[in-house]
């Protein structure tokens, strides 16, 4: 009677298989919606300033059947953010605005600012998933066309500002704030020759903020928090905002990896920002200069990679502190 005993090597590639199999499941069915708020300190505000809560938003790639994860976003208001700052990909769908109005309502009133992702004008599409060890995503011709103009419109009616290679200015907690940004680095949208103008017309409009001031020495001596914000955290985009003086950096569009390996960290960053500042706070430096930089693991992933593992989804809540 033959032996039906399997090879060394049979048992082996049955193993790999079934861990494999074990680890798409837990990363697609617990792991992918596994919300997480992280939060951290961050030292950038002028001595004596109040503490400012900043709630980072990123990558919900939405879903209108999403709920739990719109409940899970609008329980985030209890947080009672001073400012909500959104980089990006937050439709996932062509009717992904519905779920984006459920989420973002209990924010309305609350200050905000935004930033554009490759996924708030194009929806997703099926792809290769080892095409991202060659590199950054690229985009065929299957991408529909999103309402992007419907989302900054309910964008303006919670009061949020848009930063698409522009700047704006807000005054919060007696601390003076510069915000400037680009629109999505990774579709090449960004206009970095712009930055320089639009601040230099910013101060020129608006020089002494919100607030009152006596004479114009003490517009010009006032502590300002520059804050640069951005969809994807290219190298070219970090650098430049660094030398525009921005002490604090915010993006998205990494997902943390999405599927990372315990111990060794993600193995794609679907940018050219190191593997080890793919997400989380980390100092960025350019020269002599360096900004505290924040980047977003995102909220979500495209419907056609419902899956996470060793990377959970996650919001921030920055409360920037004074400097030591």
């Amino acid at each position: 009677m033959a032996s039906t005993r399997m090879s060394p090597v049979a048992t082996i590639a049955l193993a790999v298989v079934a861990a494999g199999a074990a680890a798409f499941a837990y990363g697609s069915l617990v792991e992918r919606t596994r919300w997480t708020l992280r939060r951290v300190d961050v030292p950038v505000l002028p001595p004596g300033a109040e503490p400012i809560r900043v709630l980072h938003l990123s990558d919900l790639h939405m879903a209108p059947w999403q709920r739990d994860k719109q409940e899970w976003v609008r329980g985030l208001a209890a947080l009672q953010p001073d400012l909500i700052v959104d980089t990006g990909d937050n439709l996932g769908h062509e009717r992904g605005v519905e779920g984006i109005r459920r989420a973002f309502e209990p924010f309305r009133g609350i200050p905000g600012v935004f930033v554009n992702g490759s996924n708030d004008y194009f929806g997703p599409v099926l792809k290769n998933p080892f095409a991202y060890f060659t590199g950054p995503s690229r985009f065929g011709l299957r991408s529909k066309s999103l309402d992007i103009g419907e989302l900054h419109a309910y964008f303006a009616e919670l009061g949020w500002r848009d930063l698409d290679n522009t700047a704006t200015a807000l005054d919060l907690r007696g601390t003076h704030f510069e915000f400037f940004g680009v629109d999505d680095p990774h579709r090449g949208y960004d206009r970095l020759d712009l930055i320089t103008a639009a601040i230099d017309e910013l101060r020129a409009e608006d020089p002494l903020g919100d607030e009152t001031w006596p004479d114009e020495a003490s517009a010009v001596d006032r502590p300002t928090v520059t804050v640069g914000v951005a969809h994807a955290p290219y190298q070219r985009v970090l650098n430049s905002f660094v030398n525009h003086g921005a002490q604090l950096l915010l993006a998205g569009h990494t997902h943390g990896g999405q599927v990372c390996v315990p111990g060794f960290g993600a193995l794609v960053t679907n940018c050219d920002i190191p593997r080890e500042q793919v997400k989380g706070l980390s100092v960025w430096r350019h020269g002599l200069r360096s900004a505290f930089l924040n980047v977003s693991a995102g909220l979500g992933t495209s419907i056609y990679a419902p899956v996470r593992f060793a990377c959970p989804p996650e919001a921030t809540l920055l409360t920037l502190v004074p400097t030591a």
